[in-house]
């Protein structure tokens, strides 16, 4: 790691081995299902360029993005697989993203109506996802608001304006295997697919799992999967499992090398407020990283780093631009190489480690690594960036566009073989369970 950063006050060195490695697995864990690689946030603060491709090379057969910017940006980068972008607020520049092939998500009636203004400018049909809220309870349209919506979608389709590609839903709690909402909303998510197909809609492509749900819920893959932290290698809870136990390859290693090295006196405070203070003359290293760059604020007196080969707590409080670590009579000298976290195979903290002393997820520590930290990306290549639209779903879709309206969906799977019950929409569609009734009329 040290050549690496060699030259660099501080950087995130990314392996994308590791996310090659890791979406691997995630590949042969989602089965018959297509994988979109979910690279939001600068691909979890990671690099998104640089990491939809190694995901792409690795079997990703789709890209998911927060925010229409971020397509434009994969676009703009030459990625010619399927872009699904999902958060939208009124007003914003959606012909941008029909012309740039960009499929859209339609939670309300608002979204369905700009999404249609926009392909009347354009002369471009719309490819759209609906999204059910089959209990995460934040995006998504209701059990009542449904059938209203996949009324007007089927409308708008029968205009030649939009193309339902999708139907999809988010988990709440699949990073808790055996909560009984999982089972709960796959039984609604199978109910509110039935519901669209009743209007006469076509979806290509059922989603509803996350990290969690492609690696532990077979139930839950439908026609593809949505992994996002277990791209980059991270579990996406420690009740899921650890990394190397889910197959996964931490890809990021966040370092600096220390700015100063000083002894100081028994008796020394140590930053703002002098939160910290010396029990015994000391030798002090200022490690120049701070909270303008990702370094949580609460993180002084609580994580820890390697440096010099131990695990040393920060000394007092973290400051915008650096903090501070005590070493004692250990020698180290500026320029030293300190890790924050990394995948812990050297006996540095780990993600985890961090999010576990702030009393947060791992998502948070890797996505909030700022700007001025570089990016230095190992094993990158000139590899594909996609080859075009796919057929519906991708490789390895499940089941090609469902037949009459009101068929029901094929099976997904050999393990979803035969499972039935409350709320299920037909042969081979799990269903609600007792304990959450479906979306369907009695």
């Amino acid at each position: 790691m040290t050549t690496q950063s060699e030259g660099l006050r501080a950087c995130a060195i990314v392996d994308l081995d590791a996310v090659r490695a890791s979406v691997a697995t995630l590949v042969a864990r989602a089965g018959n299902a297509a994988t979109m690689a979910v690279v939001k946030s600068d691909g979890y603060g990671h690099g998104m360029s640089a990491c939809a491709r190694a995901a792409v090379e690795a079997g990703a057969s789709w890209l998911g993005v927060a925010v229409i910017e971020e397509g434009l940006a994969l676009r703009a980068a030459g990625f010619t697989v399927p872009v699904f972008a999902w958060l939208t607020a009124p007003g914003e520049p959606l012909a941008d993203a029909l012309a740039a092939d960009i499929d859209l998500s339609a939670s309300a009636p608002w979204m369905l109506a700009e999404i249609a203004a926009a392909a009347r400018h354009t002369g471009r049909r719309a490819r759209v996802h609906l999204k059910a809220d089959t209990g995460l309870g934040r995006g998504g349209a209701t059990e009542a608001d449904w059938p209203s919506l996949c009324d007007a979608a089927a409308a708008l389709a029968a205009e030649d304006l939009i193309e339902v590609t999708g139907v999809w839903s988010h988990l709440a709690f699949a990073d808790s295997p055996g909560h009984p909402t999982v089972r709960g909303q796959i039984g609604r998510f199978a109910d509110a697919v039935t519901i669209a197909e009743k209007t006469g809609l076509r979806p290509q492509v059922r989603h509803l799992a996350n990290s969690a749900a492609t690696l532990v819920s077979p139930d839950a893959r439908f026609d593809m999967v949505r992994p996002g932290i277990s791209v980059y290698g991270l579990s996406p809870g420690p009740q899921v499992g650890s990394p190397a136990a889910l197959g996964l390859r931490p890809a990021m290693t966040l370092t600096a090398r220390l700015a100063l090295a000083k002894r100081v006196p028994a008796g020394s405070g140590v930053s703002y407020a002098h939160r910290y203070t010396t029990a015994v003359a000391s030798t002090l290293g200022l490690v120049p990283l701070g909270y303008a760059d990702g370094v949580p604020r609460a993180a002084g007196n609580t994580a820890e780093v390697l440096l010099a080969g131990r695990r040393r707590r920060i000394a007092g409080t973290v400051c915008m631009d650096q903090f501070v670590v005590d070493v004692g009579d250990d020698p180290v000298q500026a320029g030293d190489q300190v890790i924050l976290f990394g995948s812990g195979e050297h006996g540095e903290p780990t993600a985890q480690d961090w999010a576990d002393a702030l009393g947060t997820i791992n998502y948070e520590i890797v996505t909030r690594v700022g700007v001025r930290v570089p990016r230095v990306h190992l094993n990158a290549s000139d590899g594909p960036r996609g080859t075009g639209r796919q057929a519906p779903g991708g490789p390895g879709a499940a089941r090609p566009a469902p037949g009459m309206a009101g068929s029901a969906p094929a099976a997904v799977g050999p393990s979803d073989a035969g499972l039935s019950g409350a709320g299920s929409s037909g042969p081979g569609l799990p269903g609600a369970g007792p304990s959450a009734p479906g979306w369907l009329p009695s």
